[in-house]
């Protein structure tokens, strides 16, 4: 009985209330009696993040209330000084909170992307001490070269030469989960050569609870997808069934690892350092920590670069600038083609640098990202945020508000990143480009992420063209932890003459 009335509130209501009484006339996300903004979200709910940045780019200070039944309301913003006030400004008042933190923690635990307080002060610490040092740096060049010159290459090269489409996504993610494992676990788990049967399974299972658990954050009744997950039915027995492998994966590693023990790695693994810690080396926590490395790892870059691929097809002015740079930095240096570049030839690629930067600016792999409010707070432009209420700030809407980036925001631009004086590759504020996080919370990751995505596209330019048919027609967003592309990206890959 009580599943038949969350059915009739989930189906039939909210259907009442579009068609039946009129929405407030307040500019933001439109607020009905009773069910405040949840029509809005049934019937958004397809095309989420596009419908987020038509209302937000309407208010005067591009910040909205997302009013729900009863007193906990839901702001999101896409005002880079609203962002600073709430990463950096006041970090205390606004942690990731029990909420979001509830709605993860099936499938990531208390890792360090869903935890708050002294389990994620302790994890950043561990972290941040390894991600500064040079012999990281090292390892992750040594290891993206081998894994472009054994793997990656010789996959495009054979697409290359059948004259078959292959799903572009679905190689860098391959990719990037060979490479995350190295780097991190000293796993070499062959997930792009022919020996990686479990790490393919991983994979499907990781993918299926990422975008799975994602759909928890849009449920129109928030307690919706707890009788569902009670009564093991639908999405969340599919969820359930998707964690017990990406657990299984994931404890086996760390249970090779203690087994083996530190001798093995050498050190140079991450994991084999949080082991070492004895703060940090619970079977479950080490379990929760591998599978943030891998989101972190794999998710995140493939995502960027899948979303440049098809950018990139688009506008043949930008490769041609592209070939040209690398091909001035191998006469610079002397290296021969098909040599994978150095770090130091890497920090040459200002060009590339703002090509990859400014298409993660339009689509970026952590699209929402959310916490909760402990106090009251007024944000900077004026907005009231109440005590337990939830606050999104919106990368994908911020990156495309012309009160941000000018009247052509919308427009694919790599030279908005490039100094005009000097030539050289130019930031912005990174509240302004909250894509690798901001204030205390920022990605310790970025500078790796960088070298691969780097070292990745250069490989791919210098031997190959990447063709992308009806590439005119963006494709589907898949809204999951990142935005990934719905039904992959397929290809056609030609040797580069």
């Amino acid at each position: 009985m009580e599943l038949l009335i969350v059915f009739f509130f989930l189906i039939f209501l909210p259907i009442f209330i579009i068609f039946f009484t009129h929405p407030s006339s307040e500019s933001g996300f439109k607020s009905y009696p009773i069910l405040g903004s949840l029509p809005g979200l049934v019937k958004n709910r397809h095309r989420f993040l596009d419908w987020t940045v038509e209302t937000l780019s309407k208010c005067p200070t591009q910040t909205a209330v997302f009013r729900r039944p009863g007193k906990r309301q839901f702001v999101m913003t896409a005002n880079p000084a609203n962002v600073e006030y709430i990463l950096k400004t006041k970090f205390d008042s606004f942690p990731k909170g029990e909420r979001f933190i509830s709605i993860l923690e099936d499938f990531l635990g208390r890792g360090i992307f869903n935890s708050d307080g002294d389990m994620w002060w302790k994890q950043r610490k561990t972290a941040s001490y390894e991600f500064s040092t040079r012999s990281l740096r090292d390892f992750v060049m040594s290891n993206v070269t081998v894994e472009i010159n054994t793997r990656l290459v010789p996959v495009l090269s054979e697409a290359a030469i059948a004259g078959k489409s292959i799903d572009i996504q679905d190689v860098l993610e391959r990719f990037a989960f060979d490479n995350i494992c190295k780097l991190a676990f000293n796993v070499d788990s062959g997930c792009l050569g022919d020996d990686g049967a479990a790490g393919v399974e991983f994979m499907r299972a990781f993918d299926t609870a990422a975008t799975i658990i994602s759909q928890r954050f849009q449920s129109v009744v928030s307690f919706s997808w707890k009788i569902i997950k009670k009564l093991n039915i639908g999405s969340e027995r599919v969820l359930r069934e998707s964690i017990v492998v990406v657990h299984r994966f994931a404890d086996e590693i760390v249970r090779n690892r203690i087994d083996q023990g530190r001798k093995t790695s050498s050190n140079e693994d991450l994991l084999s350092r949080f082991i070492g810690n004895d703060e940090m080396n619970s079977p479950e926590l080490l379990r929760d920590i591998v599978i943030s490395f891998i989101l972190a790892g794999r998710d995140t870059t493939s995502s960027a670069l899948s979303w440049f691929f098809w950018l990139l097809s688009l506008h043949p002015e930008v490769e041609h600038k592209l070939v040209r740079e690398l091909k001035s930095i191998r006469e610079r240096t002397g290296k021969r083609i098909g040599e994978v570049f150095g770090f130091e030839d890497l920090k040459l690629m200002n060009y590339l640098h703002a090509a990859i930067t400014e298409s993660m600016r339009l689509y970026p792999p952590v699209a929402v990202d959310t916490v909760s409010c402990v106090e009251d707070n007024v944000l900077p432009d004026g907005t009231f945020i109440g005590k337990d209420w939830g606050i999104s700030y919106n990368a994908f809407a911020m990156g495309r508000m012309e009160s941000i980036w000018g009247k052509d925001c919308d427009r694919f631009d790599p030279e908005r990143w490039i100094d005009e004086t000097t030539g050289c590759f130019r930031g912005e504020n990174p509240y302004k480009f909250p894509v690798f996080h901001a204030g205390p919370r920022t990605c310790l990751g970025k500078e790796m992420a960088y070298i691969q995505m780097k070292s990745i596209v250069a490989a791919v330019l210098e031997r190959f063209v990447v063709e992308v048919p009806g590439k005119k027609d963006r494709p589907e967003i898949l809204l999951s932890v990142t935005l990934r592309i719905k039904g992959g990206l397929f290809v056609k890959v030609h040797e580069r003459s």
